[in-house]
């Protein structure tokens, strides 16, 4: 649920313990002994694979609607010229939608990128914070035209 690059540096070199780590999320597993330099090396590229292709267009950075617009990399939202304050959960929330825009997220894939591997099931959370997003940068929350329910399935960011 997150981009970082995860190593996992150990002292066990069990195929099933190293099969577990990477099945769990982690990136690459290393076993004791190693050398610093082969660490290194390994840290870089996978760095170099969590970055995004140069050119590859596929992050843009601004997102505009009519009412709203999203800037991922200052992550910061503006509507009608002023700044919205959203917590860290809302902004991570939108920017799991604006970057899928158009596209159907699960509630499952929400909660977990937002909350954690553990809370796939707790949709109240989504129905909670939704209806926050709404408020703050919808300009008719009662009738959202960017942040569409698709019940029981998920939501959808819709310029």
């Amino acid at each position: 649920w997150t981009r970082v690059p995860i190593l996992v540096l150990s002292a066990r070199h069990s195929s099933d313990e190293k099969v577990e780590a990477l099945d769990a999320g982690a990136d690459d597993y290393v076993t004791k002994p190693f050398g610093m330099d082969e660490l290194l090396a390994r840290l870089r590229a996978a760095v170099r694979r969590a970055e995004p292709a140069a050119g590859s267009g596929g992050d843009e950075v601004v997102v505009e609607t009519d009412g709203f617009t999203v800037d991922l990399a200052a992550k910061k939202a503006v509507r009608e010229g002023r700044d919205v304050r959203l917590t860290p959960t809302e902004w991570h929330l939108l920017e799991v939608l604006v970057r899928n825009s158009g596209k159907l997220v699960s509630q499952k894939q929400l909660l977990q990128e937002v909350w954690g591997p553990s809370y796939g099931t707790e949709t109240n959370y989504l129905r909670v914070y939704m209806a926050q997003l709404r408020r703050k940068l919808e300009t008719d929350p009662s009738h959202p035209r960017h942040f569409i329910t698709e019940p029981g399935m998920g939501y959808r960011f819709e310029r």
